[in-house]
């Protein structure tokens, strides 16, 4: 209705002050939203920046227990580990992830012990240990299922052991979460989660990463694991069958351009959706605000907050800390 030239409804009251627009704001970003990946080297008293990634480190198990008191004192609340591995430890059946001294297995253990309150994830993946760079066994250059299956399985006991809360799968074999989650219960290891990687597509977006990392593939690609970036219904059928196996929560990887992704996996599934703002997409941002043509704050607040509307129950961000320190101020 109007009365004259004038609406009675105005959308813009709701609108007017700061105060308003808090109050009615439909979603909201907390520090606790965040998962903070973080990368470990072997080492004393050392990190680098990785070039890729600016302002993003990997750290000696030293320092690394350093950043993350800051990460908990910005109120972060999980912290996500990937362990970079010498290139003379690794081979095609990834033995080195399951060395119970392993340097993932240290970097858990030091991190429970110094700081009990944060939930510990990690990484459950072969090619950071590949001699190909794969995330399963190769074999005549084929990436085998079940056989990496086995492996990734141990290695989820092993990162239990080493008292991680949450293993999260990110190598796309088939049958993987009931695997481990088998594996899982027969050790008594029943507490312990699983943060399944289920729509992880064969992205280009991972680059910076795999920089961090060393585990770009040493031959092809990754297309006949990961998914392909045409599909939305295979997502939702890989999230309900990791549901199924006993996943605890689901996750879709890369972030911005599958925002429809995480939607429709959002309403299919009954446990909570992450999704992972990837480190092109972090690149991204921080070289155009370098060049001086986004306003760095804001675009990556209005980025995280656009994870949650569009359904992501939680956000693994390399603007973990820049972001929770940001809203701890506002």
């Amino acid at each position: 209705m109007a009365h004259g030239q004038f609406p009675y409804i105005r959308g813009r009251r709701l609108r007017t002050t700061k105060a308003l627009r808090a109050m009615v704001a439909e979603h909201n970003l907390k520090p606790a939203d965040f998962i903070a990946p973080v990368f470990v080297m072997e080492g004393k008293n050392e990190k680098v920046e990785i070039p890729s990634m600016p302002d993003y480190y990997r750290y000696t198990l030293d320092l690394l227990l350093d950043e993350v008191d800051e990460l908990q004192q910005a109120g972060i609340q999980s912290v996500l580990v990937f362990a970079k591995v010498p290139d003379e430890k690794k081979d095609n059946k990834g033995t080195e992830a399951l060395n119970p001294e392993g340097l993932m297995q240290r970097a858990v253990g030091s991190i429970k012990e110094q700081f009990p309150e944060m939930l510990v994830m990690t990484d459950i993946a072969m090619d950071p240990y590949s001699s190909y760079g794969h995330d399963g066994i190769v074999e005549d250059g084929e990436i085998l299922n079940d056989a990496s299956v086995e492996v990734l399985s141990k290695v989820a006991v092993s990162h239990a052991e080493a008292g991680a809360d949450m293993v999260a799968p990110s190598d796309m074999m088939d049958g993987r979460i009931g695997a481990m989650r088998e594996a899982l219960d027969e050790a008594e290891f029943t507490h312990t989660g699983i943060m399944a990687y289920s729509a992880k597509y064969a992205s280009s977006y991972y680059g910076p990463f795999r920089d961090a990392l060393d585990s770009a593939p040493g031959f092809g690609d990754k297309k006949t694991y990961q998914m392909d970036p045409a599909n939305v219904q295979e997502a939702i059928k890989e999230a309900k069958l990791d549901e199924q196996e006993g996943a605890d929560i689901v996750m879709v990887k890369p972030g911005l351009p599958y925002m429809d992704v995480i939607r429709a996996v959002k309403e299919n599934v009954s446990v909570p959706v992450s999704v992972y703002n990837v480190s092109g997409e972090y690149a991204m941002l921080k070289a155009a605000a370098e060049k001086g043509w986004l306003d760095e704050e804001e675009v990556m607040l209005e980025t995280l907050i656009g994870f949650k509307r569009a359904g992501a129950d939680l956000i693994a961000t390399y603007f973990a800390k820049q972001a929770s320190k940001l809203l701890n101020r506002k």
